[in-house]
């Protein structure tokens, strides 16, 4: 199947069509209640919405991702969008990174030039990667699936077959939110060829099952687990399961509908402690807002909630070694009840729930310690 290169150019109309929808915004009034205790203030989500129309500058964010090489193919009847960015480096390792919820390749933006080219951000250089970043469909500039039915297990499959049309024999590959379910199944999926599986984290996270055999550290861990901001929000798996439809007509029409949203789940996602702009950069969250604007994909990327019949925990696998950024508040007894752990940090800075996003320097950096173990 041919491989064609891909530029984004969003039109003009487009651009004047956001500006005039933020313009004419009906604002709701402010809830009683503290901070954002009714979700997210009102004076918060305007001055936000102002800078989208008034400072941010798609042309120049545009402009940077497309400093990427991107390319279009089609697999499984699905075209499928992808950055590939190939690393100077004699015996670089090919890296498949996949994006999660509300995320898409713009997840990576900061990242990938620290794995490519390691040296420049003072590591070694015999660490480097190839790196390969495909838009999950639906996402993106990936079509939307065509028809119900889909999986992470399908997902990799489509992975597992552009790495081999890329020409990869022998890949590592990593994921967060919904990548820390594909990641393991391409692992699955082309057990000889990837080296590796690392995800930001998820695995061996206690069930309230798991609490008559858990000691007192185990419980501690699962009593911070449940305190987390991101485990007592605005219940998305349920929401989009039951009506994706309904609530996508607001997002793909009202702007600030999406960006609400949007900032909703990005706030509660944050456990750095620290306001979400200073969490993720101001701009690079809002080039993630317009991506999913302008390609009208808030609707099409809910797949992943609607196809599935419930909620659970990424598990794993056994067929290579597995390494995660960060272990807690996951209890490693647990996850290597299906996974062949290597790399299990418990000193790895907080972050984002998007640590690629908050700081990608240590988590390249981490990245670069387990694949060095397996590769």
């Amino acid at each position: 199947m041919s491989t064609e290169k891909f530029s984004i150019h969003i039109p003009h109309d487009d651009l004047h069509d956001l500006n005039d929808r933020l313009a004419r915004t009906r604002w709701s009034r402010q809830l009683p209640g503290e901070g954002w205790s009714r979700g997210v203030p009102v004076n918060y989500l305007k001055e936000l919405a102002d800078y989208w129309r008034d400072g941010y500058d798609w042309r120049r964010h545009e402009a940077r991702l497309n400093e990427f090489p991107q390319f279009v193919t089609e697999i499984d009847g699905q075209d499928i969008h992808f950055l590939h960015v190939r690393s100077t480096e004699p015996g670089a390792l090919p890296l498949v990174l996949t994006h999660g919820w509300p995320n898409s390749f713009v997840e990576f933006t900061d990242l990938i030039g620290r794995l490519t080219d390691p040296s420049a951000h003072g590591a070694d250089p015999s660490q480097a990667f190839h790196v390969v970043v495909p838009s999950v469909p639906g996402f993106g500039f990936s079509a939307p699936p065509r028809g119900t039915g889909w999986t992470a297990t399908r997902v990799a499959r489509l992975w597992a077959e552009l790495m081999r049309r890329l020409g990869y024999d022998r890949y590592g590959t990593q994921g967060g939110d919904f990548g820390a379910y594909v990641a393991p199944e391409l692992a699955r999926a082309a057990p000889d060829q990837v080296v590796g599986v690392y995800v930001v984290s998820g695995l061996g996270f206690p069930t309230e099952k798991d609490v008559p055999e858990m000691n007192d550290q185990e419980r501690a861990a699962y009593t911070e687990l449940m305190q987390q901001d991101w485990m007592n929000g605005v219940n998305h798996h349920a929401l989009l399961r039951a009506a994706p439809q309904t609530f996508a007509y607001g997002w793909h029409d009202s702007p600030v509908a999406a960006l609400a949203w949007m900032t909703q789940k990005f706030h509660e996602f944050n456990a750095t402690g620290r306001p979400l702009e200073q969490a993720i950069d101001r701009d690079l969250f809002l080039t993630n807002v317009s991506l999913y604007w302008f390609t009208g994909t808030f609707g099409s990327s809910a797949w992943p909630y609607y196809d599935s019949t419930g909620s659970g925990w990424p598990e794993g696998q056994t067929a290579v070694p597995t390494g995660v950024y960060s272990g807690p508040p996951g209890i490693r007894r647990l996850a290597e009840r299906h996974n062949t752990i290597v790399h299990w940090p418990e000193d790895n800075p907080a972050g984002h729930h998007f640590i690629a996003m908050d700081q990608p320097d240590r988590f390249a950096a981490d990245m670069r310690e387990f694949f060095a173990k397996v590769r």
